[in-house]
């Protein structure tokens, strides 16, 4: 099966035919919302920050506080941590990002290792948290115990920087098997997807966004 992600799958169950076009015909990009450019956007100045003590862009300086916040917290920081995990017969291992066997991919925005413990933040651009999905937080969580089989403990959050709200999610690395199995049923229907050739669309309030303009349900 193709290497997933967690928002590769999200798309998959969004619209199966925007998941064929986009990640297996690759025959349109998806050049994103404004909103999705000015997430990427914070991504990198809070990146940098971090990472290299970057001073935030004027426009980004709402965020000095938090980002100040978050520099300021103990431990070893890995910013836009890329993780790749592999699925074998007797369960899964660390490899690489792009190797030929990797089975889930993703990038984690900020990882502080803290001798057995972690914290894990995912930064959102979102007004507010009310929509909050911290299912995310669980496949990172369980691909940090794999890449580092010491920790004992993971406390995941989700940062919605505009807000300045925190949504929290505590991991052990004794679930770790089970955190991946939660995505074990929209794995199936993808594997059948693909199995079948069968790539159903799904009409909604997106389809005027999709890059697929030849669907049917697409109205740009």
């Amino acid at each position: 099966m193709t290497a997933w992600s967690y928002s590769s799958l999200k798309t998959f169950g969004q619209c199966p035919k925007k998941y064929h076009h986009l990640k297996i015909l690759r025959d349109v990009k998806d050049t994103g919302s404004v909103a999705t450019v000015y997430g990427s956007e914070v991504h990198s100045a809070a990146e940098e920050y971090i990472k290299e003590g970057t001073p935030l862009p004027s426009r980004f300086r709402f965020l000095s506080g938090l980002m100040s916040s978050i520099d300021a917290l103990p431990g070893d920081k890995l910013t836009e941590l890329k993780l790749g995990v592999a699925k074998t017969d007797t369960g899964y291992k660390p490899t690489k990002f792009f190797a030929e066997d990797v089975w889930w991919r993703g990038i984690a925005d900020l990882v502080i290792l803290r001798d057995t413990t972690a914290l894990s933040i995912d930064y959102k651009t979102s007004k507010n948290s009310r929509y909050a999905d911290t299912k995310q937080l669980d496949a990172v969580a369980a691909a940090l115990f794999v890449h580092y089989p010491h920790l004992t403990k993971i406390k995941s959050a989700l940062a919605f920087v505009v807000s300045n709200d925190f949504i929290h999610k505590e991991h052990v690395a004794e679930m770790r098997d089970s955190y991946f199995a939660g995505f074990m049923p929209e794995l199936d229907r993808l594997a059948g997807a693909e199995e079948s050739g069968v790539w159903n669309a799904i009409s909604g309030p997106l389809c005027a966004y999709c890059p697929v303009v030849s669907c049917e349900h697409n109205r740009s």
